[in-house]
């Protein structure tokens, strides 16, 4: 028991470490995250020959399952950007379901755009938007930016192909279809709760100033715009793919060349090429764009998140020390003893990450790694211990966090109206998701 008080000891400090050198020191995270890991290599009397080849292993582990992946994703919201895409799924969401609606149509929306691109595209893809919607409603912008960041942030957090929740697949070894499944029933009751009813209890939505950052979004004619269905259709396409691979394969005999054609389509990486593909010609040469344009908005693309993919891989460097020195293992004996459930616990640990080092993705990977022995030494469904992981990743954030700074610099809110809103937003998220997956537990 000493030893397992141990191992959790000297994690908590390398996660203090790291806060200390990002907030105080201002080091770069991935500089920040190496030493972290090495720190706690060292505390747990990891051999020296073996940190090095750790290091190389837990970059490796995120880079070959996560690059392609998050790279993929930037240059479909890129190219939805550029040929109005982006806008022709506002409009028509919000003109199918008219002002009434119009919060849940934002969730709607926040909730696809998630799903489609990483967090930080979505909310400056969306946003212009938003304030554009709002202008022409005549309704207070934050009314309306709250159910839009509700559900990006719960779509980028639960679903695949995002690098959080697929880190979390390919390391608890979740069926990728039942993730998509069960996340539903999760994501709808958290997002209405996060999204509309928490507004009731926010003072001042209506009051808030928005600053000179974040301007309404230009315009593009309504027949230049393409089709909605087109539109809708290439983001989720992912989705769509991987889904309908995994019921190819529950029908078909394992190892036949239907089962194998299914099981390369439905890959994370192969159904995101495809997407690519789709999106070029359908957002590019369709609508008029050369080749070299295309070529262009893929590699501004790239350029805006190749820093926060290289910090996502540093987070795979303290995840694989976790596991090679067994700090995992020692938890499971502590969790033994507790009579705490494996997934409020695994919901906790992830919390605590993600508070501490105010990156999402970093927090499920990291999770992932002191998490996973759990599901085999107390029998706990895979898939939900992923949907427990990613609510934890998706919390309410401290004023170093990306999210919680984007939200605040770009509508030029104090401090204050951040925790209530982005804040309050993301606890809801945090909290109602954790209780669907734990009703979903007694059922399955």
């Amino acid at each position: 028991m000493g030893a397992d008080l141990l191992a959790m000891f000297w994690v908590l400090i390398g996660i203090l470490l790291l806060v200390f050198m990002i907030v105080k020191l201002k080091i770069h995270n991935i500089i920040a995250l190496i030493l972290s890991g090495l720190f706690i290599a060292f505390a747990e009397g990891m051999p020296i020959a073996k940190m090095v080849p750790t290091i190389e292993a837990g970059l490796g582990s995120v880079l070959q399952s996560l690059v392609l992946i998050v790279i993929f994703g930037a240059i479909i919201g890129k190219l939805m950007t550029e040929s109005g895409a982006s806008q022709q799924i506002a409009d028509t969401i919000v003109g199918k379901m008219g002002t009434k609606l119009l919060p849940f149509a934002l969730l709607l929306i926040g909730m696809i755009f998630g799903m489609a691109m990483f967090y930080e595209v979505a909310f400056l893809i969306t946003m212009p938007l938003v304030i554009s919607i709002a202008k022409e409603a005549k309704i207070p912008y934050m009314k309306l930016v709250i159910p839009t960041v509700a559900g990006a942030t719960m779509g980028h957090s639960i679903f695949p192909p995002q690098p959080g929740p697929m880190a979390l697949v390919n390391a608890f070894h979740a069926d990728i279809a039942q993730v998509y499944i069960f996340g539903l029933i999760v994501i709808i009751p958290t997002i209405i709760c996060s999204g509309v009813l928490i507004q009731r209890f926010i003072p001042g939505l209506e009051k808030m100033p928005l600053g000179n950052v974040m301007k309404p979004a230009p315009r593009m004619a309504k027949a230049d715009l393409p089709s909605f269905g087109t539109s809708l259709i290439t983001p989720l396409l992912p989705a769509i793919l991987i889904v309908a691979s995994s019921i190819v394969k529950n029908f078909t005999a394992k190892n036949s060349g239907l089962y194998n054609f299914a099981g390369f389509i439905g890959s994370a990486e192969i159904s995101m090429l495809i997407t690519v593909i789709v999106a070029m010609i359908l957002f590019g040469y369709n609508r008029g764009m050369k080749g070299t344009e295309i070529t262009a908005h893929m590699t501004s693309a790239i350029e805006g998140i190749s820093n926060v993919l290289l910090v996502i891989a540093a987070g795979g460097v303290m995840k694989e020390v976790i596991i090679n020195a067994g700090i995992g293992d020692k938890i499971v004996n502590l969790v033994g003893h507790s009579g705490v459930s494996p997934l409020i616990l695994a919901w906790l640990i992830t919390i605590l990450i993600r508070i501490l080092t105010g990156q999402g993705a970093v927090a499920a990977i990291t999770a992932a790694g002191i998490v996973a022995p759990m599901i085999a030494a107390f029998n706990v469904n895979p898939v939900l211990m992923v949907l427990a992981c990613a609510c934890g990743s998706n919390t309410m954030t401290l004023m170093y966090d990306g999210g919680f700074l984007l939200f605040q610099q770009s509508f030029g809110i104090s401090l204050k109206d951040t925790f209530k809103t982005w804040g309050g937003l993301e606890l809801a998220n945090s909290i109602v998701g954790l209780i669907m997956v734990l009703i979903l537990n007694i059922f399955i």
